[in-house]
């Protein structure tokens, strides 16, 4: 598996940061190569992804939410495995940090080329940006999930 991680700060308040990122069906919007993610329920996605030219689709399952502070995940099936975590440190009244880590496990030829070459750790960085540019250009969020989803539970 390789670790990816990347945080942004961001110009807005760390309910605005935090309730954007439970938009999950928003992430194509500033996320490359995510082609579409549907949100089944209050725990699970399903995602498509296109990367180099490879489709695949995978579920999802978040393992522990906690408003204004984090969201873990980890896929449940399909063509990819992953986890990560993202967390929101509130900084000020109009600042906060959102530090996303993720652990990948590239699964075909094109995903191992991609992750040996850098390819990946660079569109997650690229994608944090495009999220601080995605809602600050906004100045708030499209939506809200505020429910509390606990580890195991």
């Amino acid at each position: 598996m390789s670790t990816v991680k990347e945080a942004v700060e961001v110009e807005v308040p760390v309910h605005t940061a935090y309730n954007q990122w439970t938009q999950f069906e928003s992430f194509p919007e500033f996320m490359e190569g995510v082609e579409e993610v549907r949100q089944l329920d209050d725990r699970h996605n399903h995602w498509v992804t296109k990367i180099a030219g490879v489709q695949r689709e995978f579920d999802t399952e978040i393992i522990d939410q906690l408003p204004d502070e984090r969201i873990a995940w980890r896929t449940t099936s399909g063509d990819t495995q992953q986890k990560g975590m993202v967390s929101f440190q509130r900084l000020d009244d109009t600042h906060t940090r959102v530090e996303l880590v993720m652990d990948i496990e590239p699964s075909g030829a094109a995903e191992k080329a991609a992750d040996m070459t850098g390819t990946i750790d660079r569109r997650v960085k690229g994608d944090m940006r495009r999220f601080k540019e995605y809602i600050e250009t906004r100045g708030g969020e499209s939506g809200a999930w505020r429910g509390r989803i606990r580890p195991g539970g």
